[in-house]
């Protein structure tokens, strides 16, 4: 029986049940959950290998970054596993349509998890998978190469849990690719990021969760595009509801000396990321899919305008030329 006036029993009798308090706040900042992290990291886990740390800064990122390499957001390990503890059911089949480094596969994978991930960039592609049969052989994560708008289209099956983590706008830039959603204004990026949520939601088991780790971003203004709230529509629109949200609170790091800068202009320096898990409620309406889904996006060569797929063909929204 727990003691309500020892509440360090309680705490530790919820740690022992669920490895961290299944609380709405998340501390990443703890000992014990650095040390989970470390331990996880010890497995030979390199999740930055195949990306280029000079892609990776985008023209939002204004605050003084004393070093370079820590551009580079690389996936927490010990969310992972929490996450996958908390939500995904035992042995059960993971789709992640933002995959990124190896993390999210590797953990997946040593806990009995089955993971499909979808990664635009073939040399991020080829770091994972060399990680995989390097930390798991034999029983390697899967991940596709390919832009996740046209790869969940073909991919058969249902999962029994979405779990990502989604570029935050043009923060982090990933490749020079015209598809890379970190490349695209931010009204096209939505629209896309849009279309891949709702496909991704189709192939996910009724009554099963989702979870997007997000943050927040700023526009060239100095403003908040919210993009939190337009994932939690996008989720809404293709038939998952809400389910439960959490403040992650990430490890102070640069933020003490990143503070002087960035206040100066009365910005208060981002130490938390947002977890937002969804349920899906049953199938979108057909009329709302048609319209959220996109079938094909490119970049047109006559104009540069935007590409979309049509009964007859291609056009262009901008020129309505028709490119061969």
């Amino acid at each position: 029986m727990v003691n309500i006036n020892k509440p360090e029993e309680s705490d530790g009798a919820l740690r022992n049940r669920f490895i961290e308090p299944p609380f709405s706040v998340i501390d990443a900042k703890t000992g014990r959950w650095q040390e989970r992290k470390n331990k996880w990291l010890s497995l030979g886990i390199d999740s930055e290998v195949g990306r280029d740390v000079k892609a990776l800064i985008g023209k939002n990122d204004v605050d003084y970054m004393p070093d370079m390499k820590t551009a580079i957001s690389v996936f927490d390990p010990a969310l992972c596993e929490l996450m996958y503890k908390w939500f995904c059911p035992k042995g059960g089949v993971v789709l992640d349509p933002f995959a990124g480094g190896s993390v999210r596969g590797i953990i997946a994978h040593k806990l009995g998890y089955t993971y499909v991930g979808v990664e635009l960039r073939q040399e991020q592609v080829d770091a994972n998978r060399e990680q995989g049969k390097d930390i798991l052989p034999g029983n390697e994560p899967t991940w596709f190469c390919g832009d996740s708008n046209w790869v969940l289209n073909d991919l058969d099956g249902e999962f029994d849990f979405i779990f990502s983590c989604p570029p935050y706008v043009n923060l982090e830039v990933y490749s020079n690719d015209p598809v890379d959603l970190s490349n695209m204004p931010y009204d096209d990026f939505l629209s896309v990021y849009r279309s891949i949520i709702s496909k991704s939601i189709d192939k996910l088991k009724d009554g099963h969760l989702a979870v997007f780790v997000v943050g927040d971003v700023r526009d060239d203004e100095g403003n908040y595009y919210d993009f939190i709230s337009d994932t939690k529509k996008a989720f809404i629109d293709s038939g998952a509801k809400l389910y439960n949200e959490a403040i992650l609170l990430d490890p102070i790091g640069t933020a003490m000396i990143r503070a002087n800068n960035t206040f100066s202009s009365k910005k208060l320096v981002k130490v938390h990321q947002n977890i937002l898990c969804f349920k899906k409620m049953g199938t979108m309406p057909k009329t709302l899919k048609q319209k959220i889904q996109l079938d094909y996006i490119n970049k047109c060569a006559f104009c540069g305008g935007r590409l979309q797929r049509i009964e007859s063909g291609k056009v262009c929204e901008d020129c309505m030329e028709r490119p061969v």
